[in-house]
Parts: structure tokens; sequence; C-alpha cells
């Protein structure tokens, strides 16, 4: 069954902790903890010390998505601060097997993330190298966008290239009740849902229903 990380961004930033624990109740898989510079991206969040603070609140996964310039240097602390997946952008690296090494050599699973812009085949050299692919189906920065469909036919292909590899294919950005679907149909296996898991306070129905648009 498809996988749900929930994007905090989308919660109750004065009761994130709290949050957290819901998530954990309702059904959630992973944590998805969306970090941006202001620099890369537009939008500024949080670093490693929100995400060290919430780290004790569960023990589901923290699937950090580094939207940043400059992430080798802040590869270490946010390894430090207890992500187990950290994600890079291939447009902000400079060599980007040196800084999937980086990761991996840290303990923590390695991901590598490409605008919609960016073509496919840039994975095609680096695919041993990283454990997640994320696939952005809006412009990242902002949350609320909608769904790009022209970046299905990117999930598809990135799914036959991925073969037998035992790589996460992630998809962020837009994802509804009638996203989701078409995703899944693509070949995603973890989807980042924000408003629609957050929209009610009922975070285990709309979890639930996310994953049954598998079936």
């Amino acid at each position: 069954m498809v996988l749900i990380s929930p994007s905090i961004l989308s919660a109750d930033f004065g009761n994130l902790r709290q949050e957290i624990k819901k998530l954990d109740d309702s059904g959630a898989d992973w944590i998805h903890l969306d970090v941006m510079d202001g620099h890369f991206v537009p939008n500024l969040t949080f670093g490693p010390q929100v995400i060290k603070s919430l780290r004790s609140a569960t023990n589901l996964i923290f699937d950090t998505h580094l939207m940043v310039n400059n992430p080798d240097k802040m590869i270490p602390w946010f390894a430090d601060a207890g992500a187990d997946i950290i994600t890079i952008h291939y447009e902000a690296c400079d060599d980007v097997l040196k800084t999937l090494s980086s990761i991996r050599k840290l303990g923590k699973k390695a991901g590598i993330s490409l605008r919609p812009q960016t073509d496919s085949k840039v994975l095609e050299n680096i695919l041993d190298y990283t454990d997640l692919i994320l696939i952005m189906t809006v412009n990242p920065g902002f949350g609320g966008q909608s769904f790009m469909s022209d970046q299905l036919e990117k999930i598809s292909s990135i799914r036959k290239m991925i073969g037998n590899r035992k790589i996460w294919l992630e998809v962020d950005g837009g994802i509804n009740h009638t996203t989701a679907g078409l995703c899944i149909n693509a070949g995603a296996d973890v989807l980042v849902a924000g408003s629609s898991v957050f929209k009610t306070p009922d975070y285990a129905k709309n979890i639930l229903s996310l994953k049954n648009k598998e079936e």
C-alpha cells in the first residue's frame, strides 16, 4: 500500500508536537519536513533545532526535504537533529554523487529531488547512489499550489528507470483525493500530503482516504 508522508507545513505550528503525535496515532507512515532557506526557494520555514525538538514526539520516519542552497554544509546538522531520510535538490548541488554519498556516510537514507522543469534523464547515473527520488508536481517553495498533470509522464518514466532497485518514488505537490490515484497509477509509492491531511480534524480519515485511492 502507498505510504503517506504528511507535510507539517500545513500543521498548527503553535502545537507541532501535539500535531505530530496526532499524525502518529492517525496512521501516517512518515513525517515530511520541508526545509526552505529563502534562497533556493523564496519561502523560509524552519531549521534543525525545530526538528530536534520534535524528534522525541514520534518514532515515525522523519522525511526531510532540503530546499536549500549549499546542502553539503547543512546535511550534518539535520542528520544530528534526527532526520532519517535527507533529500537534496539536484539543482542545488555542485557534485550530486558526493552529496548523496555524504548523506549515506552519516547513516541516513539519501534522497534526490527534481523541480518540475528538470529532465528525469539527470537521474540515470545516480540511481545506485540514492534511496529515494522525490518528484515535485508543483514549483517548490509554497504550499497550496495546483497539481501539474504533465509530471505524471515523468513519474512513469522514472518508475521504469528504477526497475528492481530498492528506491522509493515519492511525489510532492497538490496531492489530494483526485491526484493521489493518478500518482499511484503512474508508479508513486510515497505521497507527500499537506492540506488534504490537515483540512479537517479527522486526520485518520483523511490519510486512509488517500491510501484507498490505490484500489
